[in-house]
C-alpha cells in the first residue's frame, strides 16, 4: 500500500513538473527555469531515497509548484488574448496588402512606360518644330500622348492646388508660339533645339482631371512642363510644385503596402514581447518563490547527528548488558 502511495505520486509529481517545464520554456524567464530546476531537484531527491516521507513531496507541489503554475498559466492566457488582439489586427493588414498588391500598378511597368512617354514626347516636340518652321497642318502629337496620365496618375501623380496649377501655367502672349495644336514656349523651343529634343520623364501631377507632367533635359538641370489637356508646353521649377524629393517611384497604392507590411514587422516584434510577458510584480514574487523552496531541506530528519549521538551516549551509559 505504501508503495503504490509512492508510485502515484512520483507519478503525479512528474505530470506537474512537466507542466512547469512547458511553462518555463514559454516564458523564457531565468525565474521560471530556476524554480523548475529546484523542484525536479526535489523530486529527485524523494525518488532516491525511499526513506523520506513521500507526501512531504505531494504537500510541496500543493503549496508551491501547482500555485506557480497556475499564477504563469492565468498570465499566459491573458497574455495570448492581448497578442490575438495584435495577430487579428496584422492579419487584417495582410488581406489589404494582398488585395492593393493585386490593384497596385507595379514600379516595373511604371518605370518602363516613362520611358516610352519620355520618347512620344521628345518625338512630339520634335516634330512640332518642324510643324512650326514649315508652317504644316499635320498633327504633330504621337498616337496616345495622354494615355500615359491618364493611366498612372491616379497612383502615381502628386496632387497640386487650382493656385499652385495656375501659377506654374501662366505665360505671357508675346513669349510663347500658339497654334492649333500647342503652346510652347519660344525660348523653350530654343533650348530644345540646342539640346536635340532629349529629356527625361521627371515627375507628374494632378489637380482634379487636369495632369501636369514635367520633365528634365538629360544634359541640363532644367524642367519643363506638359500641360496633358491643353498640350501646352513652359519652362518649369518643379519645386513651385511641390517641394521635395521627387525620386520615390512606387505608386500611392505600392508605398501603403510597403507601410503596411513596415507595421507588420513593428506588430510582430510587439507581440512578442506581448507573449511572454510577465509584469515586476510577478517577477519579484518568483525571485521571492524559488528563495523559499531553496530554503527547504527535506532530508533534516536523515542528517540529525546530534539526535543520534544522543541515542548512542544514552545506550552506552545504561547496565541492560
Amino acid at each position: 500500500m505504501v508503495t503504490d502511495n509512492f508510485a502515484r505520486i512520483i507519478r503525479e509529481s512528474n505530470r506537474i513538473i512537466t507542466r512547469l517545464q512547458v511553462l518555463a520554456a514559454f516564458f523564457e524567464d531565468e525565474e521560471i527555469y530556476k524554480i523548475y530546476l529546484r523542484t525536479q531537484t526535489n523530486h529527485q531527491l524523494f525518488e532516491n531515497n525511499r526513506e523520506l516521507d513521500i507526501n512531504k513531496l505531494e504537500l510541496f507541489h500543493i503549496q508551491f509548484t501547482a500555485t506557480t503554475i497556475e499564477l504563469l498559466k492565468k498570465i499566459k492566457k491573458g497574455n495570448e488574448q492581448n497578442v490575438s488582439v495584435l495577430f487579428d489586427e496584422i492579419q487584417i493588414n495582410n488581406d489589404l496588402a494582398a488585395k492593393l498588391g493585386g490593384l497596385a500598378v507595379t514600379e516595373k511597368s511604371y518605370q518602363l512606360e516613362k520611358q516610352n512617354q519620355s520618347l512620344k514626347v521628345n518625338l512630339s516636340l520634335r516634330r512640332l518644330y518642324q510643324q512650326l518652321s514649315d508652317d504644316s497642318s499635320d498633327d504633330p502629337f504621337s498616337k496616345n500622348i495622354q494615355a500615359f496620365g491618364l493611366h498612372y496618375a491616379a497612383d502615381f501623380y502628386y496632387e497640386i492646388s487650382a493656385a499652385v496649377l495656375e501659377d506654374v501655367t501662366g505665360y505671357k502672349p508675346e513669349d510663347v508660339y500658339v497654334n492649333s495644336f500647342a503652346v510652347i514656349q519660344k525660348k523653350l523651343m530654343g533650348n530644345l533645339c540646342k539640346y536635340e529634343f532629349k529629356s527625361e520623364f521627371y515627375a507628374g501631377f494632378k489637380c482634379g482631371t487636369l495632369l501636369l507632367e514635367v520633365y528634365k533635359f538629360l544634359e541640363a538641370d532644367r524642367y519643363f512642363s506638359f500641360m496633358v489637356q491643353r498640350n501646352m508646353f513652359l519652362f518649369c521649377d518643379p519645386l513651385k510644385l511641390v517641394p521635395g524629393d521627387f525620386s520615390n517611384s512606387l505608386s500611392k497604392k505600392a508605398r501603403l503596402v510597403d507601410d503596411l507590411h513596415k507595421k507588420n514587422m513593428i506588430l510582430e516584434a510587439q507581440a512578442k514581447e506581448r507573449k511572454t510577458f510577465l509584469p515586476s510584480e510577478i517577477k519579484a514574487l518568483l525571485v521571492e518563490t524559488y528563495n523559499k523552496i531553496s530554503n527547504i531541506s527535506f532530508l533534516e530528519n536523515l542528517t540529525n547527528v546530534d539526535a543520534q549521538a544522543n541515542i548512542l551516549k544514552t545506550m552506552l551509559n545504561t547496565d541492560s548488558l
